[in-house]
């Protein structure tokens, strides 16, 4: 029997709200309407605009639901030894719990599996089957018509987590396509479900600058790109519900509620107003018009939850489009401007382009009345002036005005580019984003992605410039790499002839670190980043494009002459090759070097890989047990990362491990203990790593430790390249006993960093002989907790209308609960009546926690299923069958 955590406030409304019932709670006839929706990967993710959507809900009756991908079965837990399936039940009681605090009262959990931290969202997208989970996102917003969507950030940006990432790109497109009768016909036609056309999306946060303080609505975000529109909400504003607390400090109460992922030691919220900054959120894309004056708490919400404050009523419609995205300095391009009327009509109407200064648009706004439910289009041509300045993003502003004085806007961005545009060559989740970005209609989303290549020091490399002509004639010119000092081509610039209209093109440079002395990783200024520019020159003129190289370090790893004894103590000629500065931080907070610091030396034999690794250390953070030898990011640790090929896009072709330096195992002398995460074949290491061995030794007085560790090569996921191997080490600190890292120190360091192996350093392995071997297939966990085990997610569904895990519905007949009698004082009768044969789970349920469960087939027909229940007065239910679901629940009798 598994007790569940406390049922937040928010679903505890289902448990002691449904009134007296005869024999269960039949399923609505329609499922629950909200008003906003987050849509993100994990509980907690949504964390961060909790005290916007409690302001919402409090003050203007918004209701909000959260969908999330997944329960979080893959993260870490400083709080028990759960994981797998059973911390994603835990997690998801966390998640109700904390969004219950902002009035948030509907959770959608999609079932999908939380594998392990991962920046690749190629990778999530292959995990998670993303026909399948757009499906499911699809039908939840068909189902509850949510007027606005908050999602994530779906750009590969340094350290943005893969999940992170393919849920927003999910979210993006189900906002696209949940209005098209086209996309997924058979909720339509089989599900009894409509088309919903959301009216706005938007990216929680934003990139660029602002203060804290209560004006910091009104004096507005400076977002690194102007083009954005950035609307924030002050988190200072007083809650009547919380006792007049700030919103600040309710939301940081409710991220204590994640204490799984260590949140419950994150200090109080400021309580100085002056400090309490805003919640940001930056639109993706709207089809509702706001008012031309919008701003403040609900500015997000105007025109599309909220009437328009410009008086237009909500679900009126005002989509802009252009033709293109990237637009050429004096070529035209067309702009179509589309109004939809909402339950009344838009009365004559005219819209008016708005354009920078010096942009020609004509063309006729006359729109004249839309009746009801109608749409009508006005178009305009746009051009550009001939000197509009290249690699520039433009808004255009359309503003509706009707003949009874209303008024609304909706805008679109659009690129200037050269004729020809040079840009050097995306990483591979770059290229991938590009892709899917124009695969969809959302290319403005590729636009705040900073180009960069890696580069070993003092190395070689080629670097190659693609070219696309935007123009309408074909076009010859030249490509000139600009490199900062330190950095030569082999060419000062490099011609191309002929590119056709719309033709791709490309050229090749090889570029060479000629000062090996430069910083490498974050050591070197502007983050990691050598600026370089790239000068395309074409008929129509110069464009100029920005890029970076960052140097990762590099070593050679000398062949020992014999294998090191593996003790954790540096012996006499056992490590001769050069040592590893580790000292460099790459996350967390800033410590200095008697707190935090390490070097690692590396050899080699013909059959493994040994690494010695001494760090100073003033604090030792949590010894955990034995049996809980995973997550080696919550305490203090080292992590070793091998990209054997040196050519990996993600960890899931990679080897990481992480290795505490010492058990509470006093029995055999508080053993150090080793673990693989986040890579090709994680847990525990001497399954997934056999015959890898490591030792430690504390020093006396503690003052911090030493960890030497035999990796056999016959482990790693594919064979060495002794030229390029892939290779860092890092160091996790935590001097709390929470079992969270403050610090986090290493030799390659960027944020994000154990993710990237790109940017994990280079080793040479001269004299070293790799076998032909081939790559191995990842081993990625498999099992993911399910919404039909959870009484939170089963107890909601059978109130709010919406089947269990985004899931078709089964039939509202598929299977009844007759009667539920007591046999004893802990035992129940569960009489059923099914239509359709599948899997029933039953349990008991207390108002707090399950009680009791069974699970089993079901044939069709009657069936009675013992249940015990003990105290408990009501029994909830989930059907599965055929990929479908149910969820009841009913009071015992008697």
């Amino acid at each position: 029997m598994r007790k569940y955590p406390a049922i937040a406030a928010a679903v505890a409304v289902f448990a002691f709200g449904l009134g007296p019932v005869a024999d269960a709670v039949p399923r609505p006839a329609d499922p629950v309407e909200l008003d906003v929706l987050f849509i993100g990967a994990h509980p907690d993710d949504e964390a961060s605009t909790l005290s916007t959507l409690g302001q919402w809900s409090e003050q203007h009756g918004v209701k909000a639901g959260v969908i999330t991908t997944t329960r979080g079965e893959g993260g870490g837990n400083a709080v028990g030894f759960e994981e797998g399936p059973p911390l994603g039940l835990i997690r998801e009681g966390e998640e109700r719990r904390a969004v219950g605090k902002a009035g948030v009262g509907h959770v959608y959990d999609l079932d999908k599996l939380d594998f392990f931290y991962t920046v690749s969202a190629p990778l999530t997208e292959q995990v998670w089957d993303h026909e399948d989970t757009l499906s499911r996102i699809v039908r939840v917003v068909r189902a509850t018509k949510p007027k606005v969507i908050v999602t994530m950030d779906p750009s590969p940006t340094p350290g943005n987590h893969g999940n992170h990432q393919q849920a927003a790109r999910l979210a993006v497109e189900a906002y696209l396509k949940a209005g098209d009768p086209k996309a997924f016909p058979e909720q339509i036609s089989r599900e009894d479900l409509n088309p919903w056309r959301v009216g706005r999306i938007f990216q929680a946060g934003a990139r660029g600058t602002a203060d804290p303080g209560p004006e910091c609505e009104a004096t507005g975000y400076r977002p690194a790109e102007p083009t954005d529109r950035v609307l924030g909400v002050w988190a200072g504003h007083p809650s009547a519900a919380n006792g007049g607390k700030p919103w600040s400090t309710v939301e940081r109460e409710a991220e204590w509620e994640y204490r799984t992922q260590g949140w419950a030691s994150n200090p109080p919220a400021p309580t100085d107003p002056a400090k309490i900054g805003c919640d940001w959120f930056t639109e993706i894309d709207s089809r509702a018009p706001y008012g031309p004056d919008a701003a403040g708490v609900t500015a997000a919400l105007d025109g599309a939850v909220l009437p328009g404050s410009g008086g237009l009523p909500a679900g009126t419609e005002l989509a802009v489009e252009a033709d293109r995205f990237d637009v050429v300095p004096g070529a035209p391009f067309e702009v179509t401007v589309r109004a939809k009327a909402a339950g009344s009509a838009i009365p004559q109407g005219e819209v008016r382009l708005d354009a920078p200064e010096g942009w020609q648009v004509t063309g006729s706004g006359e729109l004249g009345a839309v009746p009801p439910g109608s749409e009508k289009a006005v178009r305009f041509t746009v051009t550009p002036p001939a000197d509009a300045a290249p690699s520039t993003r433009s808004r255009l502003a359309a503003r509706l005005d009707t003949a009874d004085h209303a008024s609304g806007v909706s805008s679109r961005v659009v690129r200037v580019v050269p004729a020809v545009r040079g840009t050097i060559e995306p990483l591979a989740q770059v290229g991938q984003f590009r892709d899917w970005a124009g695969r969809i209609g959302a290319p403005q989303l590729d636009s705040l992605n900073k180009p960069v290549l890696t580069l070993g020091s003092g190395q070689s490399r080629s670097v190659r410039v693609d070219l696309v002509n935007r123009g309408e004639n074909p076009e010859s010119g030249s490509v000139r790499l600009n490199l900062p000092d330190g950095f030569r081509a082999d060419a000062t610039a490099k011609e191309y002839s002929a590119l056709a209209p719309g033709a791709t093109g490309s050229v090749t440079f090889e570029v060479t670190n000629t000062d090996p002395g430069l910083p490498t990783s974050n050591r070197a200024p502007n983050d990691g980043d050598y600026p370089i520019t790239i000068d395309t020159t074409s008929t129509r003129g110069t464009g100029t494009e920005a890029a970076a190289l960052e140097l990762v370090p590099v070593t050679t790893i000398p062949k020992a002459q014999s294998a090191p004894a593996v003790d954790g103590v540096e012996g006499d000629g056992e490590y001769t090759g050069p040592e590893l500065d580790l000292s460099s931080l790459w996350e967390g907070t800033p410590a200095p070097a008697d707190d935090i610091s390490g070097t690692a030396k590396v050899t080699f034999t013909d059959d493994a890989l040994y690494v010695l690794v001494h760090v100073t250390d003033d604090v030792l953070g949590t010894v955990i047990e034995p049996n809980d030898c995973k997550r080696h990011r919550r305490t203090d640790s080292v992590e070793i990362t091998i990209d054997p090929a040196g050519k990996s896009e993600n960890t899931a072709t990679a080897f990481k491990s992480g290795i505490f330096p010492i058990t509470a195992d006093p029995e055999h002398g508080n053993p150090p203990c080793f673990e693989r995460d986040a890579d090709n074949h994680q847990g525990p290491g001497q399954e997934t790593a056999p015959g890898m061995q490591v030792a430690s030794k504390l020093t006396e007085p503690y003052g911090g430790y030493s960890v030497e560790a035999k990796i056999p090569f016959s482990v790693l996921p594919d064979a060495v390249d002794p030229a390029r191997m892939g290779l860092n080490v890092l160091i996790y600190d935590s001097d709390t006993q929470d079992k969270t890292t403050q610090t986090r120190v290493g030799w390659s360091t960027w944020k994000g960093v154990r993710g990237d192996p790109y940017r994990w350093g280079l080793a040479e392995l001269p004299g070293y002989q790799p076998p032909a071997a081939g790559p191995t297939e990842p081993v990625l966990p498999d099992t993911a907790a399910r919404s039909v085990d959870s009484p939170l997610s089963i107890l909601q569904s059978s109130v709010d209308g919406v089947p269990l895990s985004g899931a078709p519905g089964l039939a509202a007949d598929a299977v009844q609960i007759r009667s539920v009698r007591r046999v004893d004082a802990t035992t129940v009768d569960v009489e059923l009546a099914a239509n359709v044969a599948g899997v029933v789970r039953l349990f008991g349920w207390d108002g707090e926690q399950a009680t009791g469960q069974v699970s089993r087939e079901l044939p069709k027909g009657a069936t009675t299923v013992r249940l015990p229940v003990g105290s408990a007065d009501r029994v909830l239910l989930s059907y599965e069958s055929g990929g479908a679901t149910l969820a009841r629940t009913a009071p015992v009798e008697g």
